[in-house]
């Protein structure tokens, strides 16, 4: 007689899940690459092409010109995009996720029309990127909104150190690279590599889904045409919000401390290259090396930081950092060692202002979430950022002449200390209940 042995159940095979934004280590993948593409296409267009084309014998002010239209969607973003992305339905391919794709479709297809470009054409250059800063702005506008949808409190600190690190890593490398690649091959082969490297790092971000139940790519909604709020009414509850004292507050913060930088850098680095006699590429090469330092390991440090106990702390030991930094930098150019003490004063002015934007984003992704137009409110205080640095340096060139750089260096400090005490008002970087 044959025995039997127990009988096993089949094994059940639990159906894979594609990756999305509700996994942890996706994410990070996910925002850091996206970007990383961005840091490569303004390495290229605003520090290798920039140089190169000077190098050619074009004016610096033909470049500036160009250069600045194309950055002029950047400055207009919370106008242009942000209204879009708040008042966005619910798309079968993610609510945020969508315009992500389209974007970074629209980027690629201007991309490629470098391929016909010309180092004589400065115009259709300057157009292509103006198109492309269209597109960029509305992907910065997406990956924010989809950050404070699916990003805990808890992490987004890490979120911010990552987004950083990914951006000054792809600028950093696009910028040695494509220095080297356009003075070799010129701009039609540079544009083919530059192509090929911007698809491979947005293929995270169009192959990952916004939530487990997305679709990976269609043009539906998910159930019927949402009725919007008027265009008019959003941006009323958008001013009523700036206007609170807290909003406020928040955009004098973000505009003053981009803006004393701006004071500072340019007279600096004009004083190092024209009186000290420094050589450009080494100045290139040691603010590159800086950057890429405070940009990467730096950033991440800090962001774990803000994660650990608040963004409030880490913000304000930077500011009193960043403080007693450039009071240094202005005691040391007071007593005329501005040569010896060069790339002293660098590391000092650069570094720890540079992480300040880490521990500042989740502060400020926390105080606009919960409310109507987050999106556009964010990017209001990011606009205020860019728009604090473009006036700081026009700036500078005016006050140069009549104002000691040792006086510039006290009153940054005087800024960062200002800074400081505001950023401890009450609950003025707290999270929204």
């Amino acid at each position: 007689m044959l025995l039997s042995g127990p009988t096993l159940a089949p094994a059940v095979i639990a159906p894979r899940t594609p990756p999305s934004l509700a996994g942890r280590r996706t994410r990070y993948l996910v925002f850091c690459a996206t970007y990383f593409y961005q840091g490569l296409i303004a390495g290229f267009s605003l520090t290798a092409l920039a140089n190169h084309l000077t190098a050619r014998g074009v004016s610096a002010a033909e470049i500036g010109f160009h250069f600045a239209l194309a950055g002029l969607p950047w400055t207009l973003q919370p106008i242009l995009w942000g209204p879009v992305v708040d008042r966005a339905g619910d798309f079968r391919m993610g609510r945020r996720r969508y315009f992500a794709v389209a974007a970074l479709l629209g980027c690629h297809v201007t991309l490629a029309l470098l391929l016909w470009g010309s180092e004589d054409r400065l115009g259709w250059l300057g157009l292509i990127f103006l198109v492309h800063s269209l597109c960029a702005a509305l992907l910065d506008t997406a990956c924010d909104r989809m950050i404070m949808d699916h990003v805990p409190e808890t992490e987004l600190g890490r979120i911010s150190g990552c987004t950083r690190a990914g951006f000054v890593t792809g600028s950093s490398l696009s910028a040695a690279v494509f220095a080297w690649m356009l003075t070799a091959y010129g701009l039609a082969v540079s544009a083919r590599w530059l192509l090929a490297a911007a698809v491979l790092a947005s293929l995270p971000i169009l192959l990952v889904r916004e939530a487990p139940g997305d679709a990976l790519a269609t043009l539906t909604r998910r159930g019927p045409v949402p009725r919007r709020l008027p265009f008019r009414r959003f941006l009323r509850r958008l001013l009523i919000g700036l206007k609170r004292p807290r909003a406020l507050w928040l955009l004098a913060l973000c505009f003053g401390l981009d803006g004393a930088l701006g004071l500072f850098e340019l007279p600096f680095s004009v004083d190092l290259l024209q009186r000290q006699a420094w050589d450009p590429a080494a100045l290139s090469r040691l603010q590159a090396g800086l950057a890429l330092a405070s940009g990467t390991a730096g950033a991440l440090v800090v962001g774990f930081w803000s994660d650990r106990v608040g963004p409030i702390r880490p913000l304000r030991a930077l500011l009193l950092a960043s403080a007693a930094t450039f009071l240094s930098a202005g005691a040391l150019i007071a007593v005329g060692l501005v040569g010896p003490a060069g790339p002293v004063i660098l590391a000092l002015t650069n570094m720890l202002p540079g992480l300040l934007i880490v521990a500042l984003m989740p502060a400020l992704l926390q105080a606009s979430r919960g409310r109507a137009g987050a999106a556009t409110q964010f990017e209001v205080y990011m606009a205020a950022m860019n728009l604090g640095s473009v006036a700081g340096t026009a700036l500078a060139g005016w006050l140069a002449p009549v104002l000691p750089l040792a006086m510039v260096a006290v009153f940054v400090a005087a800024v960062f200390l200002g800074a400081l005490r505001i950023a401890g008002r009450g609950n003025l970087l707290a999270a929204r209940a």
